[in-house]
């Protein structure tokens, strides 16, 4: 059987080898013994081949667009660092912030996802979306490289967590597992309007919980708990919660 090759598209394996070098290089105790860090000489090479594919679509020359996004790299790092500082703080469970640098797959999704951001904003096509779905597959954590997202963010053990392309996320936001920030609805003619929720400053949302649609905000110090289903605003200072009757009788002996 032939093998059909698609020469217009980055490779998948290669940004992977990226993603994983980039992380290494912001967080040399990410890599362990099975990957090495690299010189920036070395992934700036790597980012180039990437970019070849893509050259037509690119809004300013390679070389350009990659100088602008290693410029970003130390800014992105103390974004981490206080995204990880959060993380800490506020999990019991954690030792420390090598522990949740190495060990917490919420911290390597907010990881990849802000360096997919930026190559987002540079209008770099895929690649963002390669990044971004590699950690989804790990983590079974989705976020979309277009997400306006805040630092310091929490995300804690986080399966399922969904945010969209269109969400804006405040500071020191905290997410549970199985959280959706998703659209009311999906149709492509939405594609270039604000499709996904606004949660502002200082909000908790607890597990479970699916918050629809691009006119919905989270007013600040809001808590959201498990398993609501929110389709309007919510003014700051809300607490947002889904009361269950849950009955426990002694059961019938045969």
């Amino acid at each position: 059987m032939k093998r059909i090759v698609n020469r217009n598209v980055p490779s998948k394996t290669e940004t992977i080898s990226l993603t994983t070098k980039l992380a290494v290089h912001l967080f040399p105790v990410t890599g362990g013994r099975v990957c090495y860090m690299e010189s920036e000489k070395a992934l700036r090479k790597k980012l180039m081949k990437l970019l070849h594919p893509v050259n037509d679509r690119l809004t300013n020359d390679p070389a350009t667009l990659i100088d602008d996004f290693f410029s970003t790299l130390p800014e992105i790092k103390k974004q981490l660092e206080d995204d990880a500082a959060l993380i800490a703080e506020n999990d019991p469970a954690s030792t420390g912030i090598n522990e949740v640098v190495m060990t917490y797959p919420g911290f390597f999704a907010i990881l990849v996802y802000r360096l997919a951001n930026r190559l987002s904003k540079l209008g770099i096509p895929m690649i963002p979306r390669l990044m971004t779905e590699y950690a989804h597959s790990l983590t079974g954590i989705d976020i979309h490289p277009g997400a306006t997202i805040g630092s310091p963010f929490f995300i804690d053990h986080g399966t399922g967590i969904v945010i969209g392309e269109t969400t804006i996320i405040g500071q020191r936001v905290k997410l549970y597992q199985g959280v959706t920030l998703g659209a009311l609805s999906v149709s492509k003619e939405l594609a270039s309007t604000k499709r996904h929720p606004t949660v502002e400053n200082d909000v908790i949302i607890y597990a479970g919980s699916t918050i629809l649609g691009g006119d919905t905000i989270i007013g600040h110090d809001s808590i959201i708990g498990g398993n609501v289903w929110l389709t309007k605003c919510v003014p700051p200072f809300s607490l947002v919660y889904h009361e269950n009757k849950m009955t426990v009788r002694e059961r019938v002996k045969k």
